[in-house]
């Protein structure tokens, strides 16, 4: 089974992630999509961050309710995952997808990122490696960003899928943490 991994602090969870994460499990040859709930991610302030079981409940129970309501084409095929929280901190995913091959030898791993992550890719710890060895989905925030996204892919060594078909989820987590602190 080839499973996409979805990182995140999911600070909060929002339709953005999972809308994206059921159009990938319907439209690509992505068996399941996990999102992978970051408890310490090295590129971001803890400060800002919800306590790290809160933001997995929450998590597990907007997918049940997605689930059950069956209102996402794929939702049924989203997990959301604790792995990271049984890792050594910080989250490196070179570090958590090298575990996850050796808990579930019998699944292919790749990744599922946004064109934010992409843009800081080069700062992740063994990025070469990670785009070398898996797997990578990226999905750009509108035409502009594809465009810039196809240049910077056009000379690169791994197997880069860039979303181009992915509906355009216009929403983030900081716009939604600064509408709730208001």
């Amino acid at each position: 089974m080839l499973i996409a991994i979805y990182g995140g602090s999911f600070n909060p969870l929002h339709y953005g992630h999972t809308g994206l994460a059921a159009w990938v499990a319907a439209h690509t040859e992505v068996d399941e999509v996990w999102l992978m709930v970051t408890p310490n991610n090295p590129l971001k302030a803890s400060s800002i961050l919800a306590d790290e079981q809160q933001r997995l409940q929450s998590a597990l129970q907007e997918i049940a309710r997605l689930q059950k309501a069956h209102t996402l084409d794929g939702i049924e095929r989203v997990r959301v995952s604790d792995f990271e929280f049984s890792l050594p901190r910080p989250s490196y995913t070179a570090n958590t997808l090298r575990a996850l091959e050796k808990a579930y030898p019998e699944h292919r791993f790749a990744l599922l990122i946004g064109q934010d992550n992409w843009a800081i890719r080069t700062r992740w710890r063994e990025w070469e490696s990670i785009q070398a060895r898996y797997p990578i989905y990226v999905y750009p925030r509108g035409k502009e960003g594809m465009k810039e996204i196809r240049r910077e892919v056009s000379g690169l060594q791994g197997e880069i899928h860039l979303l181009t078909e992915a509906p355009l989820f216009d929403i983030s987590s900081t716009e939604l943490r600064a509408v709730n602190s208001e």
